[in-house]
């Protein structure tokens, strides 16, 4: 059956309200399991949830920020020295991202960047609109609106006949529109409820600019403390640490 699971590790904002762990999404399609995003606490989410980690074989990047790819040096010191990974990794993310997690691998640990030889890494460094062959998936990035130090993504992934699209962190843009439009479902950022937060998305922007987006079902995410003190009134579908979404 073409069904596709999504975990979610984390879905906080980068200031862990309600005590949400950084954003994390372990994806199942088949024999497949991959991440978006790879937020701080990412491993700890993992040991949490009881996630093993060497079936993940790619880790997509939506941007270079702390909350979303500062967990990465405690996954690939585990995979060095925990897990004793042997299988190749591939973590893609925008252009700039292996001097990033070079550079924030060596400020955690000094000499980390050149002792990963146990397995294979390797580096995607993707381009906007267009489509990336990832092992068993087809990722393809939409740049939008939110500041990083290199582009940012809101990213839409084909999982055989399955579409998922994820909006990263971002003000509203029409990048959005292409990365959701159809999708089975959208993994969609909404970190205030009416307060304007620059480079972030509210909910009263979000559900006018909805019917645009035409994705069969979405999710909200990366939700601030307005949102959250909210979940009871606000009839839309929010993520939660540790649920599990099937599609």
């Amino acid at each position: 059956m073409d069904r596709v699971q999504v975990q979610v590790l984390g879905c906080g904002d980068a200031f862990g309200s309600g005590g949400r762990f950084h954003p994390c999404f372990l994806v199942r399609h088949g024999a497949t399991q991959f991440l978006i995003d790879c937020g701080a606490s990412a491993l700890i989410s993992m040991q949490r949830f009881g996630v093993e980690r060497n079936p993940i074989s790619v880790i997509l990047l939506s941007h270079l920020h702390g909350d979303h790819f500062g967990g990465l040096p405690y996954f690939l010191l585990d995979a060095q020295h925990v897990s004793k990974r042997t299988a190749p990794l591939t973590i893609a993310g925008p252009p700039g991202t292996r001097p990033r997690v070079l550079d924030l691998c060596e400020g955690n640990y000094p000499g980390m960047a050149d002792s990963l030889r146990r397995f294979p890494l390797e580096f995607v460094e993707m381009q906007p609109e267009h489509p990336h062959q990832l092992g068993a998936i087809l990722v393809t990035p939409y740049e939008v609106s939110h500041p990083s130090g290199a582009p940012s993504f809101a990213l839409r992934v084909q999982c055989g006949q399955k579409i998922l699209a994820y909006s990263g962190d971002t003000e509203w843009t029409e990048g959005l529109v292409s990365a959701a439009k159809q999708a089975d479902l959208f993994l969609c950022e909404c970190s205030s409820f009416d307060k304007k937060i620059p480079y972030h998305l509210n909910f009263q922007t979000l559900t006018e600019r909805l019917p645009a987006l035409a994705a069969k079902r979405v999710i909200l995410t990366h939700l601030g403390p307005d949102m959250l003190s909210r979940l009871d009134s606000l009839g839309v579908e929010c993520a939660q640490d540790g649920k599990l979404i099937e599609f």
